[in-house]
């Protein structure tokens, strides 16, 4: 895939996520920065930094859990590590940071 043609997908991919992120419930703030970052800041002080990475042509998630890549695949953002997708982990990783179970839906 081209570089321009991923920035696309993945700056697509961001917008929804923010905007499920938003929808989830937990108490959180989002900001959104120059070049595809999305930082959120939990209430308890913790942080999650979401980008698109166009060398790699993957979306990184840093959470307090870790490091998490996803590269596009048939419609779906799948980890490179252990196959898990996207919104799924999303739901694990702001459960964890947050201290109440969410659940993070594909828009």
């Amino acid at each position: 895939m081209e570089e321009s043609a991923f920035n696309a997908l993945a700056e697509a991919e961001l917008v929804r996520i923010e905007a499920a992120l938003e929808a989830c419930g937990a108490e959180l703030d989002i900001e959104t920065m120059p070049g595809g970052v999305l930082e959120i800041e939990f209430e308890n002080g913790s942080k999650m930094v979401i980008n698109r990475h166009s060398a790699a042509r993957e979306i990184w998630v840093a959470a307090k859990a870790g490091g998490f890549h996803f590269r596009h695949d048939a419609g779906r953002w799948i980890a490179t590590r252990d196959g898990a997708e996207l919104y799924a982990l999303l739901s694990q990783l702001v459960s964890q940071q947050s201290g109440a179970p969410t659940e993070v839906k594909a828009g």
